[in-house]
């Protein structure tokens, strides 16, 4: 009887200590500050931007017909991604992968290689001129790949007013599109400043934030005036002016 009750009584430890750690690990990210979640959620929005910008000024050469090898991997792009976020921030890319910041920073910086890796073929093919490997699909696909890699631990998407999104995929959500209307587009709302909150995301309690984005010059050769007009891919321009918000980038940290 002795044993019985000796042997039950390890077994509900064992159970116990399963049950813990299982909590532990699911609340990960729960047991972050709010303060902590901007900063991880900050961190990955600037490696994406600073990725993406890499890809925007690099349109001329990556349509250029004449030329096979574009150089563009995706150790070449991370590298233009870190000079990019230097110039930024003030201050050097920086990851501790032992820290969920740096799983979340690490998690990016794979997407963005793991997508110029699969693009190569694409990028260097001699004799074609317009890729339509702009951007925005780059920021997409990056999109993707980060959100599969975080395996339902973090989303990240580009988004953008109603009036201008052209992918479904990036149409903002009911939260996303009431901080664009009523917030990033009023009068007074300081410009580049991010916007945070403890909200539902796909049905689950997440920390999110969303980061105005604005026309810079490079952008409004495809979105830019006249609007109606059709752009390079076809597709028709949205009118935008310089400086005007054209999108935003929203994350979601799930708690």
């Amino acid at each position: 009887m002795v044993k019985n009750i000796l042997k039950k009584g390890f077994l509900t430890v064992l159970v116990f200590v399963f049950l813990f750690s299982l909590a532990l690990t699911g609340t990960a990210s729960a047991a972050l500050s709010d303060a902590d979640k901007k900063d991880i959620g900050l961190e990955v929005t600037k490696i994406y931007r600073a990725a993406r910008g890499v890809i925007a000024k690099s349109q001329k050469l990556i349509n250029d017909a004449s030329k096979g090898d574009k150089g563009l991997s995706g150790d070449t792009v991370i590298e233009g991604a870190k000079a990019n976020y230097k110039k930024a921030s003030g201050k050097d890319l920086s990851i501790d992968a032992s820290t969920e910041k740096g799983k979340m920073q690490t998690a990016m910086v794979n997407a963005v290689k793991n997508v110029m890796d699969q693009a190569q073929s694409l990028i260097n093919e001699k004799g074609k001129g317009f890729k339509g490997f702009l951007p925005a699909i780059f920021a997409k696909q990056v999109a993707d790949q980060f959100n599969s890699l975080t395996a339902g631990k973090a989303y990240i998407k580009l988004t953008a007013p109603k009036s201008y999104v052209r992918n479904r995929a990036n149409r903002p959500d009911k939260w996303e599109s009431e901080v664009i209307e009523k917030q990033f587009k009023s009068a007074g709302y300081p410009k580049d400043k991010v916007h945070t909150a403890n909200a539902k995301h796909k049905g689950k309690d997440a920390f999110r934030l969303i980061l105005p984005e604005y026309y810079k010059k490079a952008c409004l050769n495809c979105h830019g005036e006249p609007k109606g007009s059709k752009d390079i891919t076809g597709g028709k321009k949205e009118g935008g002016k310089l400086g005007e918000l054209g999108g935003a980038i929203s994350f979601a940290l799930y708690n």
